[in-house]
């Protein structure tokens, strides 16, 4: 018989309501029940693309015997962590501070009013038994012990992440920079790129702050190692080398074997960073990255409605990666082209994945050469590269696929929607910006209710509030539609959502945005969110748009907000340069400058699109004939004209974008007057 999870709508939910074990979802029914019959809870969060969370659930929530004792002595509740990441962040630093490692699957165990007292990530089936029967006992023989250490632990929890006030400096200099920079650079792996260590994920954010960096400081070495990286990313078996897209992580240091769940955040965090990176240095093959990752998302990930789906399973048939290897046989189909084909992508009978005997298609740069000694030019060989994916694709495609997480979470969108823009705006086909456009109509007609964002579309169960990521990066992704566009409705809309979020998500007092808003449900804490992580803060991300909007309405009180959380989370940066690098691309910002490049007359599209053709990483990009924007607002006429400005100084019109390049690039002699 089906449990509680039986009328849920977020697959992982439903991927346990046949368990045995009487799962509730978040929510008054169980929580209540929980206070009334004085049983301790069990929250278990987890994702469905999430593979060990497969595995805890095949071994252990399957299993009837510890079905009975969870059942007997405990009331548990299941969270899907993308659904609710409120309730994940709590009991994430819980375990986090009892453990020093945290993960997913999670599990806490919890007094009745929620405050946790024991947690995990995966556990064996014998000792998650072994686990709760000792602590089942615990609570009825020493309640007094389980309650004193939950207070501890709940002090612990509310005072992670919580920053005291500092003054803002005067200014931030190249030292500051140098400073978070220099033992960050100590973890490269020149060898394969990214960083030495093991998994390997690729952390779009870092490499945008060291691309920027490098590009800023003129320092070489470190814009060769994210090209580098680069590279080495979108050859491996990480990357995929048939249809497009990137999973997760790879488990091995050479980006050779992934984790094969594909989400939405780092794909579309990904386009971004190569079309940036192609920017900067035009590489085809970031170009054929772009294009292909998109196409995978508009073909697997896109919902009817505009908006996109959140993740796809790394198992298809109980097996992970199934969907996405191939046995040396299988490119018998090629033809006269499978021997080139299995060179190419290192396929051999014993399986270049050796622990499961099986082939990742990847590339070697000496690759290449095989291509020269086959007789194909570049061009002609990109021409029967694609020939060859194709078949390969449609014989994938036959296969049982993996599963697919159906959810439309906003923050996920807006990040995809961004990195659409970013594409459009790189490579200038104009069907990236049909596609983003879409996405907004998408967050604004669906994911809207009484003029505020929710967390993903309200369901029969219920509407979740928007938490401040979903706010940041909306209006990150219509600030960016304002840029490629010039319509100055993405603008406005961008202003009314960060005065939202200032009402609802600012404490004032204390300098620093909460992760969740003054109307949500009260949970144990009420936390921050400050590191960076495989998506940028939310808090990072806020601050980053306050100073953008700033600028684009000269509104102080914006500047002056992210100059105060800002100046809290300074002294943190270089302790761990990774964790913060949104807020280092943030202080390369304030070091550096942002150059506001403002764009007048009927030519102005065609200028942008001249503009972007530079890489001009500190900039931001204004435009139209009929904008109401400040900096645009004294600046009438058809002529085209482009103005620099930093610092509330503007330099007299220019007749071509040659000449703001060239003032850029002669930054340090800068006059206003020229």
């Amino acid at each position: 018989m089906a449990n509680k999870l039986q009328g849920e709508h977020s697959p992982y939910l439903k991927q346990h309501e046949h368990n045995p074990v009487h799962w509730y979802p978040w929510g008054e029914e169980a929580l209540n029940k929980a206070k009334e019959e004085q049983k301790l809870i069990i929250v278990s969060i987890g994702y469905s693309a999430c593979h060990w969370c497969h595995v805890m659930e095949r071994e252990s929530f399957e299993n009837e015997a510890i079905a009975e004792t969870m059942n007997k002595f405990f009331v548990s509740i299941k969270v899907d962590r993308e659904e609710r990441p409120d309730i994940d962040q709590i009991y994430m630093i819980a375990v986090q501070l009892m453990t020093n490692a945290g993960g997913w699957p999670l599990n806490c165990i919890c007094l009745p009013d929620g405050r946790p007292i024991y947690g995990g990530t995966y556990f064996k089936p014998q000792d998650w038994q072994q686990v709760l029967l000792q602590i089942a006992q615990m609570w009825e023989e020493k309640p007094e012990v389980a309650i004193d250490y939950a207070n501890r632990l709940t002090e612990g929890i509310q005072q992670a992440e919580q920053l005291p006030i500092q003054a803002i400096p005067e200014k931030y200099s190249i030292q500051d920079i140098i400073e978070v920079v220099e033992p960050w650079k100590a973890q490269f792996d020149i060898r394969d790129g990214g960083y030495r260590r093991a998994p390997k994920f690729p952390l779009p954010n870092n490499w945008v702050f060291f691309l920027r960096y490098g590009f800023l400081s003129q320092d070489q070495h470190v814009l060769d190692h994210v090209h580098f990286t680069l590279e080495k990313m979108a050859h491996g078996g990480i990357y995929d080398q048939i249809g497009g897209g990137f999973a997760r992580y790879s488990v091995d240091g050479q980006w050779h074997v992934p984790h094969f769940e594909k989400m939405l955040y780092d794909n579309g965090q990904l386009i971004s960073l190569y079309s940036e990176a192609y920017q900067q240095r035009p590489t085809p093959l970031y170009k054929q990255v772009v294009q292909e990752t998109i196409a995978w998302a508009e073909r697997e990930m896109r919902d009817p409605n505009g908006g996109f789906y959140s993740a796809l399973d790394a198992d298809s048939e109980g097996v992970e990666g199934k969907f996405y290897t191939f046995e040396d046989e299988e490119f018998d189909l090629l033809g006269e082209d499978a021997t080139l084909a299995r060179n190419y992508f290192n396929i051999s009978k014993s399986g270049n994945w050796t622990e499961e005997q099986i082939n990742i298609p990847f590339v070697k740069a000496e690759d290449a050469g095989l291509i020269a000694e086959a007789g194909y030019t570049e061009d002609e060989w990109q021409v029967q590269l694609q020939e060859i994916k194709s078949k390969l694709l449609a014989y994938r495609a036959q296969r049982v696929r993996p599963g697919l997480d159906h959810k439309q979470l906003v923050t996920w969108n807006a990040l995809f929607l961004k990195g659409l823009v970013d594409a459009y705006r790189v490579f200038g086909d104009a069907h990236y910006l049909e596609l983003a456009l879409e996405i907004a109509a998408f967050l604004e007609r669906d994911c809207c209710q009484n003029g505020s964002l929710l967390h993903q579309p309200a369901d029969s169960n219920r509407s979740i509030p928007g938490f401040l990521d979903d706010y940041a990066f909306t209006i990150d992704g219509f600030i960016a539609l304002y840029e490629a566009t010039f319509d100055d409705q993405w603008a406005e809309k961008a202003k009314i959502l960060a005065d939202k979020a200032i009402t609802n998500f600012f404490d004032a007092d204390q300098h620093a945005f909460y992760y969740t808003g003054k109307e949500a449900e009260t949970l144990i804490a009420r936390k921050s969110e400050i590191m960076d992580n495989v998506i940028p803060a939310s808090s990072s991300t806020m601050v980053r748009q306050l100073f953008k909007l700033g600028l684009l309405f000269d509104i102080n009180e914006y500047t002056e907000i992210a100059d105060k959380v800002f100046a809290n989370v300074f002294p943190h940066i270089k302790s761990y340069g990774s964790a913060y690098s949104n807020w280092a691309i943030q202080l390369l910002e304030l070091h550096y400058g942002v150059w506001e490049i403002a764009i007048t007359g009927d030519a102005a599209e065609s200028w942008r699109e001249e503009l972007d053709r530079s890489y001009v990483p500190n900039k931001i990009t204004l435009g139209g004939t009929k904008s109401k924007l400040p900096l645009l607002e004294n600046k009438p006429g058809m002529e085209a004209k482009a103005y620099l400005c930093q610092d509330k100084t503007c330099s007299l019109p220019q007749s071509s974008i040659a000449q703001i390049i060239e003032l850029i690039n002669n930054k340090q002699g800068f006059d206003p007057t020229i």
